[in-house]
């Protein structure tokens, strides 16, 4: 799809799919390097349940998801769970403590998954050659 311009909404797509992946292993490095007991406690004050084991696979899904979607590889599964995430993440965590308005980067998130999961990877992505071939991812 070619828009007036000339350009490839594809190319959005690309942005975006980095820009997530990017934040994500950030944010998921950062758990791993904090500890991820800290992150359990965490997840156990804001009454995440099972926080023992959700929290370390938040903090797996956020690592290695955010460096696979920099790769453009499984995206639309990626940003299924990342929207999911970033649901749970606004209306369960956020928003009781920080309103509305103090959930922009994971509203922003948890659009940008979606997008991701209906649009697809955009250019520059495993997930590209996988299609063509004909692979489920």
């Amino acid at each position: 799809m070619r828009a007036v311009s000339g350009l490839e909404s594809g190319w959005g797509l690309t942005v975006l799919r980095i820009a997530m992946g990017l934040i994500f292993a950030t944010h998921g490095y950062a758990k791993f390097a904090a500890g991820l007991g800290k992150t359990s406690v965490f997840f156990a004050k804001v009454s995440i349940p099972l926080p023992e084991l959700i929290g370390p696979v938040i903090a797996v899904l956020e690592l290695i998801g955010g460096v696979l979607l920099v790769l453009g590889w499984a995206t639309r599964w990626l940003g299924l769970l990342f929207a999911i995430e970033m649901l749970v993440a606004t209306f369960w965590v956020q928003m009781p403590a920080k309103g509305w308005s103090g959930t922009e980067l994971e509203r922003m998130l948890l659009a940008g998954g979606v997008t991701l999961f209906f649009a697809g990877a955009g250019k520059l992505a495993i997930d590209q050659v996988w299609w063509k071939k004909g692979l489920p991812f």
